[in-house]
């Protein structure tokens, strides 16, 4: 089944790729139903999955590169199941907001199918060199859709991103070598490497390493300081290319911390848990004032994914810290962080998405090109005040739920750190609640036209809406999945 789950949509891209007679019209549909087709397939594991149950679900391992015990290993945990259902989502949202790209449309929809393939499969990789695999293959399928469809500084931007992430996949490469040195035997296999602690009471070898790993996902996350590429990747994407970046794959660096970096080098983890808090918090809070003083309203909803990925590295790093002093605290930690990759990647792919409607209406993303949309276009205003409202973590939406579970779990290792975590959320506040006002309050300005969204608009944004409303006012389906995996990844760190 996941199988099929991971290469479904690119063997679409490579049907879309070879019949070229294909209308545009057929192609975005397929795309739709694709997309479509992929998110029940995901349902239907959600459904079938048993969260008491030890080990990996829908496990594939076969033999794939048998010279270095590297294997074709794949299977879905609580960790993991939510982040595929995210991507789901997300790539159909986007899908179906894309009925209105004209340009390329073919290579666009067999990208965004690529993409899709790429992301679920580094969710359920259980290999480090598949993991790595995929890993890339993200950044070169993003580097196009960059390059290929953004906005004027769209070159220079792709390239950044392109170089930038690069980088930090080699570092993560020297990790995944380090780490399958230290195993003996040799193994690149996640589950083998958790069960033996390969690095255990090796200060400077596991130092190293982790180094090395958190490097890489530092940036891919990406964190203070190796936060650089991402606001210019974002402002000069597009619009659905944004939602996936923020929403999905900024998440393969989160995902990377919780699978690999914590249960695979525990002592380690727990001995620099510090460092990663100092970063989290620096996350947190340089990314809120940074968007605070942004005029562009793009490039303020790209620093807002750092302060948010702040967050979630604060939570990881307590987890660190508590790891075996406070098991409960750890749990919710860690069950916090989980929830906030998810709820992020509604909201935020949602903002990026009402973001390129702007655009669409008024060819800037200026804020104070804009006025008193809201009297000409109820339905964006609307859905653009549910989204920042979200965003700020207001209860009744998913964010309330992670960043509460955030701070209680991290508020006992780190108070200070948590303190000043919550700063964060009063100059989120300030920041979308100013934008806000600029754009649709107020008396009405040249740019934005009079036009509300279309249907195939609302039909991509609202549902994401809906869903951080779900998650916030009935959040046990999701807890009951992740909660399980994050007890057992305590189990890995604490030993």
């Amino acid at each position: 089944m996941l199988s099929i789950i991971v290469f479904l949509p690119v063997a679409v891209a490579a049907g879309l790729l070879a019949l070229p007679r294909l209308g545009d019209n057929a192609v975005r549909w397929t795309w739709i139903a694709a997309s479509a087709v992929e998110l029940v397939l995901v349902l239907g594991v959600w459904v079938g999955y048993d969260p008491a149950a030890p080990g990996y679900a829908y496990e594939v391992n076969r033999r794939w590169i048998p010279s270095v015990s590297s294997g074709y290993h794949l299977g879905v945990d609580g960790l993991s199941l939510p982040l595929v259902a995210l991507t789901a989502v997300l790539f159909l949202a986007c899908a179906i907001y894309s009925l209105r790209q004209t340009q390329r449309i073919r290579s666009f929809a067999a990208l965004f199918l690529f993409l899709e393939t790429v992301c679920l499969g580094l969710f359920v990789s259980l290999d480090l060199i598949l993991f790595f695999v995929f890993f890339d293959l993200s950044i070169v399928g993003m580097y196009f859709v960059i390059a290929g469809w953004g906005h004027k500084g769209a070159a220079r931007a792709a390239l950044k991103f392109f170089l930038y992430t690069f980088v930090g996949s080699l570092a993560l490469l020297l990790g995944f070598i380090g780490l399958y040195l230290s195993a003996e035997p040799h193994t690149f296999d996640i589950a083998q490497l958790a069960e033996q602690n390969p690095l255990a009471g090796q200060g400077v070898a596991g130092t190293l390493v982790l180094l090395a790993l958190v490097v890489g996902l530092a940036i891919k996350t990406p964190t203070v300081p190796f936060h650089t590429w991402l606001p210019p990747a974002h402002t000069e994407a597009p619009a659905a290319g944004s939602a996936i970046l923020a929403g999905v794959l900024l998440k393969l660096g989160t995902y990377g911390f919780v699978r690999i970096a914590m249960p695979l080098l525990p002592d380690t983890w727990r001995r620099y848990a510090w460092v990663i808090v100092i970063v989290g918090v620096l996350s947190v809070l340089y990314g809120a004032l940074v968007a605070l003083a942004q005029r562009d309203f793009k490039r303020m909803i790209a620093y807002t994914s750092v302060n948010h990925m702040g967050y979630i590295i604060l939570a990881i790093g307590a987890a660190g810290l508590i790891a075996t002093s406070n098991e409960q605290a750890h749990d919710l930690a860690v069950a916090g962080a989980v929830t906030q990759m998810v709820s992020h990647g509604l909201i935020t792919g949602a903002l990026f998405l009402l973001a390129g409607v702007l655009y669409e209406r008024g060819h800037t993303y200026d804020m104070g090109s804009y006025g008193g949309l809201a009297a000409s276009a109820p339905r964006f205003a609307g859905l653009t005040a549910i989204a920042a409202f979200a965003s700020l973590g207001l209860p009744g939406f998913s964010g309330f739920i992670a960043e509460f579970q955030i701070f209680t779990g991290s508020l006992g290792a780190t108070p200070v750190a948590t303190a000043l975590a919550f700063l964060g959320i009063l100059i989120s506040a300030a920041l979308f609640l100013r934008a806000y006002q600029r754009i649709f309050l107020g008396p009405p300005r040249a740019a934005g036209g009079t036009t509300d969204l279309t249907a195939p608009e609302t039909i991509s944004i609202a549902p994401l809406m809906v869903l951080a409303v779900v998650l916030g006012l009935f959040p046990r389906f999701l807890l009951d999945v992740i909660e399980p995996a994050a007890r057992t990844l305590g189990d890995l760190v604490s030993r």
